[in-house]
């Protein structure tokens, strides 16, 4: 990997889940998740990311998030299915990424709120454009997906150390 080819996270919250009488765990998503669930994978697209690596929650609206998004994707990335990321702290997500393979560039990390947010604020130094502001303004709802930029191997990725590319949320 060069130095002018940073890494790029894509850090994924879950479409709108519904709350029928089930596990937390187990809650699917609700109509408008299931909308806006293919039109972030769209986004996604668009972005041009290549995924090498999606790291998804085990819960269910995570996975069928996921299902409905990398539908829409030219490339399925290989999908690995990580109990940890469900409920995780910013500290246990930098975990799981850390342990990363240097030979995967690119990673969408599907998972939950409050960590996608707590992670990115917590990654990155500094931000293009106008990204922190809309994050800022915006938050983190569901559907929404924030990209960072890092260079350097997975294992060295700790707070203060990304840059906040671009940031997309469905009502953008």
């Amino acid at each position: 990997m060069s130095v002018a080819e940073p890494r790029r996270i894509v850090l994924f919250r879950h479409a709108k889940a519904d709350w029928p009488q089930v596990s937390d765990h187990e809650r699917p998503l609700a109509e408008r998740g299931r909308r806006d669930a293919p039109v972030a994978g769209r986004k996604l697209a668009d972005s041009g990311v290549p995924f090498d690596l999606a790291l998804c929650s085990t819960a269910a609206r995570t996975r069928e998030t996921w299902k409905l998004a990398v539908a829409e994707l030219a490339e399925r990335p290989r999908t690995v299915y990580e109990e940890r990321i469900y409920e995780a702290s910013p500290g246990e997500l930098i975990a799981v990424l850390n342990e990363t393979p240097d030979d995967v560039n690119n990673i969408v990390l599907i998972g939950h709120n409050p960590g996608m947010q707590a992670l990115t604020e917590i990654l990155t130094a500094d931000a293009e454009g106008d990204t922190r502001e809309r994050l800022d303004r915006r938050g983190f709802p569901t559907a929404a997906f924030c990209v960072l930029t890092y260079s350097g191997p997975w294992k060295s990725l700790e707070p203060g150390t990304a840059t906040l590319a671009d940031y997309w949320a469905p009502s953008e």
